[in-house]
């Protein structure tokens, strides 16, 4: 079957809510609602180079000091136990878990003036995801959403695929919210390292399974035709036409053929990594190269209120330094970098001082993300945090401002407007700003 929006994850919270998320007031000054929202939609894009976005999602919070912003100088008790190692940017070093992506710097953009503004897990899926608070109203979007309501289906395939199932959904992270389950992700919550990974549906090989297959899809149908009786009939025609759409693409073979990792070599497998973010990102590229506008992995583990450094050391890091510097290869080497954004960021930092159990806890004033491709200006620090990466001392980034940097890289104008299910207007992204000095 199609998981289209479910998923959960589980972390040091233990709650179960569920909120949802700020509208945009409108701001006309006397202008007419319809003249406003003609004025805004004709306000043109920025130029974007990038067609694709690979968003790689580390749920959890990883730790800035033990990432990208180590602090060598601080108290032990701050600097923890991992040394440092030079990248290719004088004076710019990172902690010694990433040694393959201190070489690769010059590719990459280090945003250490990250403000998270929050250190709360569920809240963070949905702030960093779409760039947007909270607030009791209608859920958000999120990026892969939006792009997929402003690009739509290319070469026959889904438009946005998220890849395992580290999300928090409690607060409505990573899906299309008032914009319509038409536009949620396709979700793979298996592990492509697996010897046996199959996509569902996709593995449609025999007589008897595409059997089952049209008998699910007949079932589905005969839900939908009950549901348009007691739901909004635009809401069922969209419903109705996505399904219709995932349906044709899941049983053709262009999506058999771009989630077949048997079709990479052995050696290139290998560079990304035998595990499930290594193969993820490998899956990602082939998913982008056939067609796919928006990419989510997800990576989880990254909540470490204890152990901290064995798992950054023995699991987490060597797994990301290794991936995404085999992503930022590949896509390098095919000539696809520059029109594919690559991104890296979790739900906030790190506590700078270690606690007892020899681990970090949440901090909502400082984190790190990274940027990638997408035609942007790499080969630079952006913003620093002060001696003890407490708080953002320079260039401070919002999640509101990453939300703008992604929107504006891919060419979505930030002041779309669009119409909730009630009729409210909302505008996509009215608070963040494009972080300057990539572009």
């Amino acid at each position: 079957m199609l998981d289209l929006f479910t998923g959960s994850a589980s972390d040091c919270s233990g709650v179960s809510r569920r909120a949802f998320v700020r509208v945009g007031g409108l701001a006309a000054f006397g202008l007419g609602l319809p003249q406003f929202l003609q004025a805004r939609a004709k306000e043109p894009a920025a130029p974007a180079k990038a067609k694709k976005c690979i968003l790689l999602w580390m749920q959890g919070g990883p730790s800035h000091i033990d990432t990208f912003d180590p602090k060598p100088d601080a108290p032990a008790e701050i600097r923890g136990e991992f040394g440092t190692v030079a990248t290719t940017l004088p004076g710019v070093r990172f902690a010694d878990v990433s040694p393959m992506l201190a070489k690769r710097t010059d590719k990459l953009a280090i945003i250490r003036g990250h403000d998270p503004k929050n250190g709360s897990h569920g809240v963070a899926d949905h702030l960093m995801m779409s760039g947007h608070k909270f607030n009791a109203s209608l859920p958000f979007p999120c990026f892969g959403s939006v792009v997929a309501k402003e690009r739509g289906y290319v070469d026959g395939m889904l438009p946005f695929v998220q890849l395992g199932k580290a999300i928090d959904r409690r607060f409505n992270g990573g899906i299309a919210g008032f914009l319509g389950d038409q536009f949620n992700p396709f979700e793979v919550p298996d592990d492509p390292s697996a010897p046996r990974f199959t996509v569902r549906d996709l593995a449609v090989q025999t007589n008897a399974e595409r059997v089952r297959l049209e008998r699910r899809y007949s079932m589905l149908a005969d839900l939908e035709n009950y549901q348009k009786q007691v739901e909004a009939p635009g809401v069922v025609k969209a419903r109705d036409e996505f399904y219709e759409k995932a349906h044709g693409i899941i049983t053709g073979p262009a999506a058999k053929k771009a989630f077949d990792l048997t079709q990479e070599s052995d050696r290139t497998r290998e560079l990304y990594g035998k595990n499930s973010l290594g193969q993820s990102c490998l899956l990602a590229r082939r998913l982008v190269d056939a067609g796919v506008q928006f990419v989510t992995v997800t990576d989880g583990g990254w909540d470490t209120h204890t152990n901290n450094f064995k798992s950054l050391k023995d699991r987490l890091m060597p797994r990301v330094d290794r991936a995404l510097s085999a992503l930022i290869d590949d896509l390098a080497a095919r000539g696809q970098l520059d029109e594919t954004l690559v991104v890296w960021f979790g739900d906030f930092g790190r506590t700078p001082k270690v606690n007892p159990t020899a681990g970090r806890d949440h901090w909502s004033t400082a984190g790190v993300a990274l940027f990638a491709g997408g035609g942007l200006k790499v080969g630079q620090v952006i913003g620093r945090t002060n001696a003890l990466a407490e708080v953002v001392t320079d260039t401070p980034v919002s999640p509101q401002d990453i939300a703008a940097t992604i929107y504006r890289t891919l060419g979505v104008n930030l002041h779309t407007w669009y119409k909730a299910q009630d009729g409210r207007p909302i505008e996509l992204c009215p608070e963040g700003k494009p972080v300057k000095e990539l572009f």
